[in-house]
């Protein structure tokens, strides 16, 4: 069980992700120059993680893991498929519905799929780090059920890094709670009493575009070279 740190519940907008993610940088000042890596679950996460690689003088990276959701609850993660192909499972969830090894094996294999195309989209770009033993920082514009924020944690622990910590600028106290059971850290900007999506905690919040992910890589592949 790690720490959870909620530093307000009073659902203040944020102005747009480039804000939120400074604001949560502020919170994460220890982590400055310790070789950090920070992960953005792609698209908007990647926004909010740019933020903080600059803010901290940390690695960007993004994590394409993909949670294998529940047999008719697809919100519902059972485990996470790693971009490497890696599974992992929850065995008490999974058990409780029903999910088989059929099941799992057809989900894994759907996943995939769309690991495979990100892969070959934004890897050519920016080469996965290595995240053994260093301390890593999972970002994303926000949760609400937290699925794809717990698969992400399951995926990362399974190449072994020093400390993982989940930050978040938006969540609802029930998520965060969840993921505290899997992270060493979970740290929240806001968690505020009425929670209905995400949007309504951005006056901008619009869709974030491939190209616009490229751009961010293209950039950190850059920053790399020059380090």
């Amino acid at each position: 069980m790690g720490t959870l740190k909620i530093i307000s519940d009073n659902g203040k907008p944020f102005s747009d992700r480039i804000e939120a993610g400074q604001l949560l940088a502020k919170q994460l000042q220890e982590h400055r120059g310790q070789k950090t890596a920070v992960l953005g679950i792609p698209r908007g996460g990647v926004i909010i993680a740019q933020q903080l690689a600059i803010e901290l003088e940390a690695d960007l990276d993004i994590v394409l893991a993909h949670k294998l959701g529940a047999p008719g609850n697809p919100e519902l993660a059972i485990g996470a498929v790693c971009e490497d192909g890696k599974l992992f499972i929850d065995d008490s969830i999974s058990s409780c519905v029903c999910a088989d090894q059929n099941y799992i094996r057809k989900e894994k294999t759907q996943q995939l799929k769309e690991i495979a195309r990100r892969i070959e989209l934004y890897r050519k770009v920016l080469p996965k780090l290595s995240l053994k033993s260093r301390i890593v920082i999972i970002t994303d514009d926000g949760v609400a059920t937290g699925a794809t924020m717990l698969a992400a944690l399951w995926a990362v622990r399974q190449e072994k890094p020093k400390k993982i910590i989940a930050a978040l600028p938006i969540g609802p106290m029930d998520s965060l709670e969840k993921l505290s059971e899997d992270a060493d850290e979970v740290i929240c900007l806001q968690s505020p009493p009425y929670f209905a999506a995400l949007s309504q905690f951005y006056l901008y919040f619009t869709q974030v575009e491939d190209q616009e992910l490229l751009q961010i890589l293209i950039a950190e592949s850059k920053r790399r070279n020059t380090m």
